[in-house]
């Protein structure tokens, strides 16, 4: 496998060495919103409270930046990047089902997902190796085409964003049609086998940086009841799979915050041998956090913290955002 190769190469000059890093640095993770005319409209207010604390150093948005049955249009689009441009730290944002893979939907107007993810890119991707908000290097894995997957580190702790969205990682069928297109199929293909690359290479960064945790964000709530229900779980098989093996051999804790489901989930869904995935390896150190979302209430943000050392390396708790609407 070559990434390792490639991702350790350009680790050794993205990593700060141990010495050289924070104590301690907090990450505000927040995703499945704004949801409807409200939230848009009060979107400001969250991206002030964001830049209101002081503890935050980095921002995550783990995907849905509209919700499921709003128009995916190019002005929307600019707008939610105007605001992301207004934070005062860097903003590592993944990609949700919401804005490309649902969009063929009517009430999102009709359109080609394909070509609403080329779109996505455009507006969103443009830095490649820089962060959105405030601009920080981050590793951008640009040789498979996907700009949106991100690496960084910080207080000696590996945090990577992984393109893995709702709807069967994308391969739901589109409106009209039972199954996946050949396009659909190939792009999916060509994603997961990015991902997998991707998961791996972060691994063996955090093993090589001799990281205290590694932390996983993604759109996808791969345990979502309700897609479980569905059986729309088939496309993250491999997914959960490469998790699972890589976090059993790191052997130190590994957190995976998604967003998707929308109410907030605490879980170790892989401390025992796991009923929705059987062939996924068993692994105690992987805790998995869904983000609240949509018009959840409470309206809330996760405050991750890292620690460089201490017992624990991650520690967490939930802040309200001052606009309940």
């Amino acid at each position: 496998m070559r990434t390792p190769i490639l991702l350790l190469a350009a680790l050794a000059a993205l990593l700060v060495p141990a010495v050289a890093q924070a104590a301690t640095s907090t990450v505000g993770i927040f995703g499945d919103t704004p949801y409807g005319a409200t939230q848009l409209a009060n979107f400001p207010k969250d991206i002030d409270d964001l830049n209101a604390d002081p503890d935050v150093d980095w921002l995550v948005h783990v995907g849905d930046i509209k919700s499921g049955s709003t128009q995916c249009t190019d002005a929307y689009f600019a707008q939610i990047r105007a605001q992301f441009d207004r934070l005062a730290d860097p903003l590592v944002y993944t990609p949700g089902d919401n804005e490309w893979t649902d969009c063929h939907r009517t009430n999102n107007g009709a359109y080609d997902p394909l070509e609403r993810l080329t779109k996505l890119r455009e507006v969103f991707f443009d830095r490649q190796n820089r962060t959105l908000g405030r601009a920080k290097p981050v590793l951008s894995q640009t040789w498979r085409g996907l700009p949106e997957n991100k690496l960084w580190s910080a207080s000696r702790v590996v945090l990577s964003s992984v393109h893995v969205v709702g709807s069967n990682d994308s391969l739901a069928p589109w409106t009209g049609l039972t199954a996946p297109t050949a396009a659909q199929q190939a792009e999916h293909d060509a994603r997961l086998r990015g991902n997998l690359e991707w998961i791996a290479g972060t691994f063996a960064a955090a093993k090589l940086a001799n990281a205290r945790a590694v932390v996983l964000t993604m759109q996808a709530d791969m345990w979502d009841p309700f897609a479980v229900a569905a059986g729309q779980t088939t496309a993250f098989v491999p997914v959960v799979e490469a998790i699972a093996r890589q976090a059993r051999s790191f052997k130190k804790p590994v957190l995976l915050v998604n967003g998707d489901s929308h109410l907030y989930v605490e879980d170790q869904p892989l401390a025992t041998p796991s009923t929705v995935y059987p062939t996924a390896a068993v692994a105690p150190n992987l805790t998995r956090i869904t983000v609240q979302g949509s018009t959840n209430l409470p309206r809330d943000w996760l405050k991750l913290d890292l620690n460089s050392s201490g017992p624990a390396p991650l520690e967490w708790s939930r802040v309200p955002f001052t606009s309940q609407g």
